[in-house]
């Protein structure tokens, strides 16, 4: 680590503009080596390509927003749209656009600041000239227009909607008694309003008195259309129930609890 911490504080030395990271291997962060070095200004973990559960967000995420001294994190390599799960597509398939939106939310409402998408075609440029990395399959050309990559333009407009430097992850919302990694719902909540991201559309149980606000506009915001539809307007009374009217693998929803008196248009509506 010596020699990466010279590297990093020679840098720095001459260059005090740009903000310095470090990109660790796979099922790491930058936190467990580099993050009380004054050069490292923001946390970058590599939840990677071996999986398709939260359990990697627990490890590596969660830990490193509660880390002192405060440095903001992120995910910046998740897994890839068009890559092989694990190197074993012959078994275990292909990422998809259902797995890049999983990561990505996950992320961003357990306290990840940004987020990264990658795709395994482009990342290596691979042509029909070039010898495939990784069990590559497709070119760079005809992977551009994937589902994953479109879906980011959704989530960047639902998270610019509302105040995003509020953002806090707010799991104590959730009640569920039973989630199994791969259908586990997050919340994130900002002042005056909240998501709760269910990632395989099961029923989210809230405890809705821990909002701080008495009466809230409901909606569902679909990730992969962007659009939103308004629910209902509540009394934020007790534990109540929510769930989409389809669910299932690909099937991912938002919830959105805005404050009434806040006044919000439409999740995902930019001005």
């Amino acid at each position: 680590m010596e020699i990466w911490n010279a590297l990093a504080n020679g840098i720095k030395s001459v260059d005090k503009n740009h903000l310095m990271t470090f990109h660790p291997m796979g099922g790491n962060s930058s936190s467990k080596w580099f993050n009380n070095q004054e050069w490292l200004d923001f946390n970058m973990m590599q939840t990677g390509h071996g999986e398709r559960s939260y359990a990697a967000y627990k490890k590596l995420l969660i830990p490193d927003y509660q880390r002192k001294p405060v440095k903001p994190t992120f995910d910046g390599e998740p897994r890839y749209e068009d890559h092989p799960h694990d190197w074993k597509p012959e078994i275990l398939g292909w990422f998809d656009d259902a797995d890049v939106r999983q990561a990505a939310y996950w992320n961003l409402f357990s306290g990840g600041f940004g987020h990264t998408y990658g795709c395994h075609a482009i990342w290596q440029m691979l042509t029909p000239e070039r010898a495939p990395v990784g069990f590559g399959r497709h070119t760079w050309q005809l992977d551009l227009d994937l589902p994953g990559a479109f879906d980011m333009l959704n989530l960047r407009r639902l998270m610019e909607s509302r105040p995003m430097t509020e953002r806090i992850p707010f799991q104590e919302l959730i009640t569920n008694d039973y989630m199994p990694e791969t259908d586990y719902i997050v919340a994130s909540k900002g002042e005056n309003y909240a998501f709760v991201y269910l990632p395989t559309g099961w029923t989210a149980s809230l405890d809705l008195e821990r909002l701080g606000w008495e009466e809230s506009v409901v909606w569902w915001f679909n990730p992969r259309t962007g659009k939103a539809t308004k629910l209902k307007e509540i009394m934020n009374k007790g534990i109540q129930s929510f769930s989409p009217e389809k669910g299932g693998r690909g099937n991912d929803w938002i919830l959105v609890l805005d404050d009434k008196n806040a006044g919000w248009e439409a999740p995902g509506k930019i001005k």
